[in-house]
């Protein structure tokens, strides 16, 4: 992790799980973290298995140009990549590890920018993780970023963060995705009562 945006998310996940490999849900306070609430997200297997998105920030939905949530995770990403990243974030709940993706984004007007993506697994109150909360956060600046959406996200490389070996174990690179060049408000209380709301099942008055 190289972002402080990514790395203040992570600290904050790490320092609620304690001895425990994930947090409960109900742990999260989005009080405690409001600079970082636009750029989070949380994700949560639906009925069928497709893993989707049950919150966005706005940063996030910005970027995009869309209200994500309902919308699969894989949706973002590159074709080919589907698969490998649906099965990523269903690894990240099963085994309770989470995960950093490295990804270049591409707009319609081809433009690019990387990302940093962290997706860390929470608990369910019977001890299973069933959602994950993340970050989507650009590396550097750029004014078109708030203009132009992107069409899509290409994965670079993901890393699972193995902390209780203290060290982060690579995965594979994976093959580069050919992008065709032409593809080259205020958070508030609005978005405490929603996050609250799905991770608490009550709202913040």
């Amino acid at each position: 992790m190289r972002l402080q945006p990514t790395i203040d998310i992570f600290d904050y996940w790490n320092a609620l799980r304690g001895g425990q490999d994930a947090p409960l849900k109900s742990q999260i306070e989005p009080a405690a973290i409001p600079h970082l609430l636009s750029s989070l997200f949380i994700l949560e297997a639906s009925a069928n298995g497709d893993i989707r998105f049950r919150l966005a920030g706005t940063k996030i939905c910005d970027l995009f140009g869309r209200d994500l949530r309902g919308e699969r995770f894989c949706a973002l990403w590159a074709n080919g990549q589907h698969e490998d990243i649906e099965k990523t974030a269903e690894g990240a709940m099963d085994h309770a590890i989470p995960t950093l993706f490295n990804a270049t984004g591409y707009s319609i007007a081809g433009h690019h920018a990387a990302f940093e993506i962290i997706m860390m697994p929470l608990r369910s109150p019977t001890g299973g993780c069933d959602r994950l909360l993340g970050a989507i956060v650009p590396a550097v600046a750029a004014s078109w970023l708030e203009i132009v959406p992107l069409e899509l996200l290409a994965l670079d490389r993901s890393r699972l963060l193995h902390d209780k070996f203290g060290r982060t174990v690579p995965l594979e690179p994976r093959r580069p995705i050919e992008v065709p060049a032409e593809k080259h408000q205020t958070f508030g209380r609005a978005m405490l009562r929603a996050m609250s709301h799905f991770l608490h099942g009550a709202t913040v008055r």
